[in-house]
């Protein structure tokens, strides 16, 4: 089945990555290239995300446009994969019958198998089973575009906060063995991948098994017993030793695990960036219980004074939830004065949105929505604040970025990152070639500070 395929991916960075993935599997087996028309697509795929209630519905929404375009295309495969597949399985060929497959986040790599047994037997298929570790071994080699890259380490959570769907649609979590993912960066890297971002719904509770390699001078700290399974401090220093990789990220984190050996990492790895993406969801002690993330504001207070002191210009981002089940003026106010205390520059902040099958779901909700959507522009008001302070001192400082793209506002410019994840554009020195700049890293001293980016100019060394 030669031809095309069109992807649309809601949510999370690793719905991105899976989405990628659903790409190089329908590459390698039928030989397809990717479309932004899903009308000149022979398969269509909607990966989605449960985790608030607009993104569910939204893929509906899109469903029903493609329906016409199914009914004249009939031989078009239409397939719904990610988080709403897992929760709503058969239901969503019942709801829209012209869908041909269904799989979950851990079943992606069946797709090809998934399309045939549609075609032999007339009838959708569906496959949202949890298998575990057997979509890693199943999977082709990555695609490489550009200089930075994902890697997914490990799937699922375990966590079962009370807001939260993603345990039941990936289930719990299931770490990659630890040579399985140093062979994949390894291999990035002598593919020209500078920049690895590390990827798991609880990354830092990655506990990969080190199969045998105790014996090969791994032996020691952030190894668990005799099983010999490796933490995800260990990792990181094993990443920050591979040859050509010369940034490391990581996302998404849970304060559970942020262990002193991984706050550690941050003085003994020069490759870890000096950014962290730290949900919290909530500054009120009561409110953190009633959402059952394990820890207190005072404890997440006290991992960011122990990291900030070996990284002092750690840059931190968090997720927040507003109007919780039963969050009150004063709970608000709670997280109002955590934000300001540990000056926060950039948030993933929405309205609680009540998730079906989820404990939370069940609790009573009492606070008008106007209220809610005025604690939300707040709060996002004043994060924006903060980070509008940091890019300011910014200005005249050099800093070492990597170049990922045109600019957005004008092709003509570049567009690169920065270790503390701000966007700066530059514009390109006369007689120098734009190639030599894109997919590098290049020293810029920013000139500029604006609300969502920064400008700067090229530092060129004699």
């Amino acid at each position: 089945m030669a031809g095309k395929y069109f992807i649309k991916t809601y949510g999370c960075q690793m719905n991105e990555y899976d989405s990628s993935r659903m790409g190089d599997v329908l590459e390698a087996e039928y030989g397809m290239t990717p479309t932004d028309d899903p009308q000149q697509a022979q398969v269509i795929l909607f990966n989605t995300c449960s985790v608030r209630e607009k993104a569910q519905e939204k893929v509906f929404t899109d469903l029903g446009w493609i329906r016409e375009y199914k009914q004249a295309n009939p031989d078009v495969v239409v397939g719904v994969g990610g988080c709403v597949a897992s929760q709503e399985g058969e239901a969503i060929v019942k709801r829209a019958r012209y869908v041909d497959v269904v799989f979950g986040p851990q079943t992606l790599h069946r797709l090809p198998e998934l399309i045939e047994q549609r075609r032999r037997t007339g009838r959708a298929a569906v496959d949202i089973t949890f298998p575990e570790i057997e979509k890693f071994d199943s999977l082709p080699p990555a695609r490489v575009e550009g200089a930075s890259a994902f890697v997914s380490i490990m799937e699922g959570c375990s966590k079962y906060c009370t807001f939260c769907v993603v345990p039941y649609t990936r289930g719990e979590e299931v770490s990659r063995p630890l040579l399985d993912v140093l062979a994949d960066i390894t291999d990035l890297a002598q593919r020209g991948v500078k920049e690895v971002t590390l990827l798991g719904q609880n990354v830092n509770a990655y506990r990969g098994a080190m199969h045998g390699l105790a014996g090969e001078g791994l032996a020691g700290e952030g190894m668990e017993g005799a099983g010999a399974f490796a933490d995800f401090a260990l990792l990181l220093e094993l990443v920050n030793d591979i040859d050509g990789i010369e940034r490391i990220r990581y996302t998404t984190s849970h304060p559970r695990e942020m262990t002193q050996r991984l706050i550690d990492a941050y003085a003994t790895c020069p490759k870890l960036v000096s950014h962290l993406h730290l949900p919290v969801q909530s500054g009120s002690d009561r409110i953190l219980a009633a959402m059952k993330r394990g820890h207190t504001a005072m404890e997440y207070k006290s991992i960011i004074r122990r990291l900030r002191k070996v990284r002092p210009d750690i840059c931190l981002s968090s997720d927040f939830i507003v109007g919780f089940p039963g969050e009150t003026g004063a709970d608000f106010e709670a997280t109002m004065r955590l934000i300001e205390e540990l000056d926060f520059d950039q948030s993933f902040s929405f309205i609680y949105s009540r998730r079906p099958g989820t404990p939370a779901a069940e609790l009573q909700d009492d606070t008008p929505h106007e209220l809610k959507v005025e604690r939300l522009m707040r709060l996002q008001a004043q994060i924006q604040t903060q980070a509008d302070r940091i890019n300011t001192a910014m200005v005249g400082t050099v800093q070492r970025a990597l170049v990922e793209a045109p600019a957005k506002k004008d092709p003509n410019e570049l567009a690169a990152r920065t270790d503390n994840n701000r966007v700066v554009n530059f514009a390109v020195p006369h007689g120098l070639a734009r190639d030599r700049l894109m997919h590098n890293f290049v020293e810029l001293r920013i000139t500029h500070a604006y609300p969502h980016s920064l400008r700067g100019e090229l530092v060129l060394r004699a």
